[in-house]
């Protein structure tokens, strides 16, 4: 895949998977916008790179459509977009299914699902209207399997890699190219601390990831998976469903041994 001269906008781009995404785009040849929701990490990123920094709230609309603007205003249309924010909260304190506080299930859905809605939205009609373009929405190999702790973060990236394949199934035929991206354990600051999507998962850098994501860009798949490993849990998950959430409660029960804290108390 060719990048050189392509625009191309990444959010979450200061720190993590995104700050590598950025990186490794522009080493490509590409013309970088580097969102993200705090806009002094971002600059760094950018004056690093010769790209553009823009501050954006990835779960308002209003600020999606602003971010489309200012890139195209700055760089010219956008070939790709890559929906890379994300935010994960746990399920504590309380640590049952549902004991995460309502304004922190709706950020999650604001930023995991609508974040990749808004951008599409804003997108796909000029897209269609140019002959294609690309959009890569990392979900989260939790939106193949679970998240141990976190019910909302499990969820949320359930419903993006569903989404990514109604853009994929609906819009294929107008040429515009959709990846999920659905990494296991990578070492960013979301992650610090905690055990990965089974709480085992062997961890990765995220340059590796993003090696990953260009990777898989280059022969346009569907499904990103940094993690070979993925393949095969989730084939067991689908041979026999009662089995997998039985061996992901004793998994869950490990966790509890080693992290007392994390028990509920009723």
């Amino acid at each position: 895949m060719d990048l050189n001269n392509q625009v191309v906008v990444v959010t979450g781009g200061a720190s993590g998977i995104g700050r590598a995404l950025c990186e490794k785009f522009a080493a490509a040849g590409a013309r970088v916008a580097v969102a993200d929701l705090n806009l002094q990490p971002a600059t760094q990123v950018a004056e690093q790179i010769n790209g553009i920094a823009v501050a954006a709230n990835v779960g308002l609309e209003e600020d999606i459509q602003a971010l489309v603007r200012e890139t195209e205003e700055r760089l010219g249309p956008i070939d790709i977009f890559v929906s890379n924010a994300g935010v994960a909260f746990g399920d504590g304190p309380g640590w049952m299914a549902a004991s995460g506080s309502n304004d922190n299930w709706m950020t999650s859905w604001n930023v995991n699902v609508m974040a990749h809605v808004f951008a599409a939205r804003a997108l796909v009609p000029d897209m269609i209207k140019r002959g294609g373009g690309y959009l890569v929405n990392v979900a989260s190999g939790a939106g193949l399997l679970c998240q141990l702790g976190d019910a909302a973060y499990s969820t949320t990236k359930t419903a993006a890699v569903g989404f990514a394949e109604s853009l994929a199934i609906t819009h294929g035929d107008d040429n515009i190219k959709v990846s999920v991206v659905c990494p296991l354990y990578v070492a960013t600051a979301m992650t610090e601390g905690g055990r990965g999507v089974t709480g085992q998962d062997s961890m990765m850098t995220a340059e590796e990831a993003a090696d990953s994501v260009l990777a898989g860009m280059a022969d346009e798949r569907f499904m990103i998976q940094p993690h070979a490993e993925l393949a095969t849990y989730v084939e067991r998950k689908g041979a026999d469903y009662d089995r997998w959430i039985a061996g992901m409660r004793r998994m869950r029960q490990g966790m509890l041994e080693q992290h007392p804290d994390y028990a509920y108390k009723v």
